[in-house]
């Protein structure tokens, strides 16, 4: 083989290295994956910027706030202080930090916020609060995590909730962000002969309301998480990934907290348990599911669990 032959083919064995890598990248079903905070609060409560740097350095790209916020409602800000005794730890929002101190620590581990999570009264009461803190953060979703017991018992109670949530939607365009409800496990079994999850979905407008899926929750209702997806194309924005380590379900309509403890042990980290991620997944990209959030609610050893989930994700 004479030289310049030699060269030519080491330059062309290079490009397609390059090419692969690159074809590898696009590829890969999820190019950036997200946590939700909720997943390891006390480790967040007790060093909040190492805290980044250990998730940035796993490889997660995104990060979702959970409340209350300093703006947030006195309301919220009691009901949050009503539960922190039984769960453990107090940090919330932004952990004891400003804003511009969370933004910037972000920054620092490459970390983007696309949503965060809130409350009903203040989304109602103080959505120019959180279209100020977007201005500053860059989220894009404010998000409903629950439906408050008292506001959920019959279904003319989630007729009410789906005006409601049109009300907020069209108060958070003006506020330059969008409206998610995250579901919970209640609603997605009969009440009277209707499914309450589909009213809502049904009775908000496409436009003003946006949905995120949280698979765990979803399967434990006994839901087909797919059917959701394609028969709503395009609502759901956004989607919790949690694992379960064998099939089951709510032992009542899933609406209460009693039934979600129940089904807590049986969380576990993505691509370990029985919930088809591989075939989800893909569907759910497919029919607009912009952000996939991992969320394994307070788990142990969330440096080992939320590692597994990440590895196992990015290799999809």
């Amino acid at each position: 083989m004479n030289r310049r032959r030699f060269i030519y083919q080491s330059a062309a064995l290079s490009a397609a290295m390059f090419l692969s890598k690159d074809l590898f990248e696009q590829n890969k079903l999820l190019d950036k994956i997200g946590i939700q905070f909720f997943s390891l609060p006390k480790l967040l409560e007790k060093d909040f910027a190492g805290t980044l740097a250990m998730l940035s350095k796993m490889g997660y790209k995104e990060v979702e706030l959970y409340g209350p916020y300093p703006f947030s409602t006195e309301a919220a800000q009691k009901r949050w202080d009503s539960v922190t005794t039984a769960l453990g730890f107090k940090g919330s929002g932004f952990f004891g930090h400003s804003i511009n101190e969370i933004k910037d620590m972000l920054k620092q581990n490459d970390l983007v916020v696309p949503a965060v999570h809130t409350d009903l009264d203040t989304l109602q009461n103080r959505m120019d609060k959180l279209g100020e803190a977007a201005q500053v953060l860059g989220f894009e979703y404010v998000i409903l995590p629950s439906i408050p017991d008292e506001k959920r018992q019959t279904l003319d109670d989630y007729k009410k909730m789906a005006d409601a949530f049109n009300k907020i939607g069209e108060a958070a365009k003006k506020a330059g962000v969008k409206f998610a409800y995250h579901n919970h496990g209640y609603g997605l079994k009969e009440k009277d002969g209707q499914i309450p999850l589909k009213q809502i979905l049904d009775g908000t407008d496409p436009s003003l309301v946006f949905f995120e899926m949280d698979l765990y929750w979803t399967t434990a209702g006994g839901a087909d998480p797919i059917a959701y997806l394609e028969k709503y194309k395009n609502r759901y924005h956004l989607m919790h990934i949690k694992d379960m380590s064998k099939k089951m379900q709510f032992s009542g309509d899933g609406g209460n907290s009693s039934q979600w403890i129940e089904l807590f042990p049986y969380m576990t980290t993505a691509g370990s348990g029985v919930i088809d991620l591989k075939t989800i997944l893909p569907k759910a990209k497919e029919n607009g599911v912009k952000h996939f959030i991992v969320e394994q609610d307070i788990v142990a050893d969330p440096e080992v669990a939320l590692k597994k989930s990440f590895d196992y994700l990015a290799s999809l």
